[in-house]
């Protein structure tokens, strides 16, 4: 299993194996009692992936990136239960702990040019108002943690972004996609619960959202700062 988990070609057959299991599961089978067994692997695979083939030089960095993991898997296995409201809340704010976190870990001291970043920033920022204007009305007491959720994830996506030209390529291209995935799960997860339904919502959130991990999490491992090349 070990040797698997340290292959990325032979994790990443796994990985995604295991995520479509977990899917059928969201589809077909109830989330209770299934999900609660077929749910953890996914995030369990990739924090042992990120724990096996981690080789940062700086230990702070090691350490950012395993505590976002192990709140997406708290998270992950308290949203099971959405319909509880209580759980439900619980897991945005420990999906939002999660985010700042990667935040933090991919963040850098490196000169960038603002006026590269304003465009960017104003595109998300158009996606987060008019995604949050849309389900505004029936957001109520979720309004202000739906809200910093979002403003999270406008951080988040801004940091991958300016790590252009201060690490290789390949680690820029597979953080920023999984950014965005990621986000892509998140827009389709708020309409669902809170406005209506979106087709294709079960499998499109799961696989959007573990994918969009995913790529963060390899991304990291294979990260090399230009500077060092």
């Amino acid at each position: 299993m070990l040797n698997i988990i340290r292959d990325k070609k032979k994790f990443a057959i796994l990985f995604f194996t295991v995520l479509i299991i977990d899917t059928a599961v969201k589809i077909n089978l109830p989330a209770v009692p299934y999900r609660y067994f077929s749910k953890p692997w996914v995030l369990g695979l990739l924090i042992a992936y990120y724990y096996f083939n981690n080789e940062a030089a700086i230990k702070r960095n090691f350490s950012w990136t395993m505590l976002a993991l192990v709140c997406f898997f708290l998270a992950d296995f308290l949203i099971i239960n959405h319909e509880n409201m209580y759980l439900l809340m619980t897991s945005l704010f420990i999906y939002s702990v999660a985010k700042l976190f990667l935040c933090f870990r991919f963040s850098h001291k490196s000169d960038f040019q603002v006026r590269r970043l304003i465009p960017f920033s104003i595109a998300i920022f158009i996606y987060t108002v008019g995604l949050v204007s849309y389900i505004y009305e029936d957001l109520g007491n979720y309004f202000l943690p739906t809200l910093m959720s979002y403003f999270i994830s406008l951080l988040l996506c801004q940091f991958a972004y300016l790590r252009k030209e201060v690490v290789d390529r390949k680690s820029y291209l597979s953080v920023f996609y999984g950014v965005i995935c990621y986000m892509i799960s998140e827009g389709i997860m708020v309409i669902k619960t809170f406005k209506t339904d979106v087709p294709y919502q079960d499998f499109s959130i799961m696989f959007f959202y573990a994918t969009g991990v995913y790529f963060m999490v390899h991304g990291v491992i294979i990260e090399k700062r230009l500077e060092d090349v």
